[in-house]
């Protein structure tokens, strides 16, 4: 083996002054003792001999469930990916009636910037009156019969057409008591079209008290009856040859006013009304 060197304290500098001769006593007695290595040159010690067993209690496994709760962990587990696979379905479908509603939207405001829909105008022609004479008939309860001929005018559309369905209604009355009722007859009107319908309407069991009697038979003798004529009739409306509407219900209320309630009567329209409900596009 090498022998040791010991590290050997340098020359004092010539300027320092020279320590005095117990601390050089104590150095040179430090200098000859054995320096120890350092740590790593030892081997760390080898553990003693034997078998460890380590017990865990069985509440405490975690990463194993016991058999007895092997379901209940399973159903804890996918609870979340259930909730996430409901929450997309959920956000999936509310997308999905998103876009259909806007879709929709879009679709019926360029049909209504292409077409322009407008509601037809009506108004009563002629009316012809039988069995309403109170002046004549004796005051019982009354009969009367009406022909009836309406002007459905369609003029203000230009590229819509209007389909009167059938199960249409027509009435005349007097005062909130109604006189007579027919149904509206079924045709097809074309765009920029006129057409002049007539119809009758019959009532039966019609009776007045005195007093309209007698505001009957004054207003008669003027030859200013007002009269009020209404129309509940179901149309379509048709663009094109493709796109029609849901049937929906057309209510028309004209004012009218008649020189005499026996015979073929000159009819003065004051002014008709005309309701027509929302109504929703689709493809036949």
């Amino acid at each position: 083996m090498a022998d040791r060197v010991h590290p050997m304290q340098s020359p004092p500098h010539p300027a320092s002054p020279l320590p005095p001769p117990d601390q050089e006593d104590a150095a040179a007695a430090a200098a000859t003792e054995t320096t120890p290595l350092h740590p790593t040159f030892y081997e760390p010690p080898a553990p003693p001999p034997g078998t460890y067993i380590v017990q865990i209690p069985k509440d405490q496994v975690l990463r194993v469930p016991p058999p007895d709760r092997a379901s209940r962990y399973k159903s804890l587990a996918e609870r979340p990916v259930r909730r996430r696979r409901l929450r997309r379905a959920c956000f999936g479908a509310c997308g999905a009636v998103l876009f259909l509603a806007v879709a929709a939207a879009v679709f019926v405001g360029a049909v209504y910037l292409v077409f322009r829909p407008r509601a037809p105008a009506f108004s009563v022609a002629s009316l012809s009156i039988r069995g309403l004479d109170v002046a004549a008939l004796p005051p019982s309860s009354l009969s009367p019969e009406l022909d009836v001929a309406l002007r459905a005018d369609n003029g203000a559309n230009r590229k819509v057409g209007v389909d009167y369905r059938g199960a249409g209604e027509v009435a005349v009355s007097y005062s909130g008591a109604r006189l007579a009722a027919g149904q509206w007859p079924a045709f097809h009107q074309a765009p920029r079209n006129v057409t002049v319908l007539s119809t009758t309407l019959r009532g039966t069991g019609v009776s007045f008290s005195d007093e309209q009697r007698k505001q009957l038979a004054a207003e008669q003798a003027a030859r200013a009856v007002p009269l009020t004529v209404e129309a509940r009739v179901p149309v379509r409306l048709r663009f094109g040859k493709v796109l029609r509407t849901w049937t929906v219900d057309v209510k028309a209320t004209c004012q009218v006013t008649v020189d005499r309630l026996a015979g073929e009567a000159a009819a003065a329209n004051r002014g008709c009304r005309v309701k027509v409900r929302p109504f929703l596009w689709w493809w036949w």
